[in-house]
């Protein structure tokens, strides 16, 4: 059985750990405001644009001038998965339930004799999985300088997976990502960015006339809509990590509460043990007398 000094530093110890956690949540709470309302404020604009581009899409579909961005290339025998999650640890489930749907979608490829590439976006995503897909690694994107996540950050990544795509290097791409629904619940997400893939256009995306053409809107637009994806991404995973992270460090902090009750109740145990063993000998060695 611990000593009393143990128990004692023990409680001390736990203490000082429920400081941290509780701090943390309350920066983390302070963090989720902020990235919440980018989120939310990105879904509209994302929306309207993928519901124009659904419509120009529609209309070229099949089309022997379609941009190369929405056709394809023909195959679908190399995939690049972009595999985005944070820089830093201390939220829960928020970094393994992104790797989870990445290592399913890689075993399901592979099954299927597809060749898989990997492109990681934050630490944590490239440390889960390079143990076992090290060798499909093509690159990193690292974001621990970044103190909030702008376009020109995104932009720079979707520049990066265009110019693989152009040089030949992949096929099909698609991201990975936790969609932001409140503070305890965040949804694995994969999504299709190359060939673009839009959900089908409603008869208001009909109604306009477009000049030059679509074509060529589309050889313009599409790069921009890379580039919207992964930054809408990118919000949608800011939210969901800092919302991951409030509530892992307010579970810390209740179970540090909790064990540091069960110290005490010990450590009162033990001491009043102590002494009434202490009183006994007192009492023993007055009797011998």
């Amino acid at each position: 059985m611990p000593s009393l000094k143990d128990l004692k530093n023990r409680i001390g110890s736990v203490k000082s750990t429920r400081k941290i956690t509780k701090a943390m949540q309350m920066v983390a709470a302070a963090k989720l405001r902020r990235a919440q309302e980018a989120a939310e404020a990105a879904r509209p604009y994302a929306e309207r644009f993928n519901a124009v581009m659904a419509g120009l899409a529609s209309s070229v579909k099949g089309s022997d001038s379609a941009p190369r961005l929405l056709a394809g290339t023909g195959s679908d025998r190399t995939h690049l998965l972009v595999v985005m999650t944070s820089e830093r640890g201390l939220c829960g489930g928020f970094n393994s339930s992104i790797v989870r749907l990445a290592r399913a979608r890689i075993a399901e490829l592979q099954a299927q004799g597809k060749v898989v590439k990997i492109l990681t976006v934050g630490k944590k995503g490239r440390e889960q999985l390079k143990r076992d897909y090290a060798s499909l690694f093509v690159g990193h994107v690292d974001l621990s300088q970044e103190k909030r996540i702008g376009y020109d950050t995104a932009a720079a990544i979707a520049r990066d997976i265009l110019a693989r795509f152009d040089a030949g290097e992949f096929d099909v791409a698609t991201i990975f990502f936790n969609t932001f629904k409140s503070v305890i619940a965040q949804e694995p997400t994969a999504q299709q960015i190359i060939p673009a893939a839009f959900e089908a256009a409603g008869a208001e995306s009909r109604l306009y006339d477009y000049e030059p053409s679509e074509e060529g809107i589309l050889a313009d637009l599409l790069p921009r809509g890379v580039a919207t994806q992964i930054f809408t991404a990118l919000l949608e995973n800011g939210a969901s990590e800092q919302g991951a992270r409030m509530t892992a460090m307010d579970n810390a902090t209740r179970n540090a509460g909790e064990m540091i009750d069960r110290l005490t109740i010990v450590y009162n145990r033990s001491r009043q043990a102590a002494i009434t063993k202490e009183l006994i000998e007192i009492i023993s060695g007055a009797e011998a007398l």
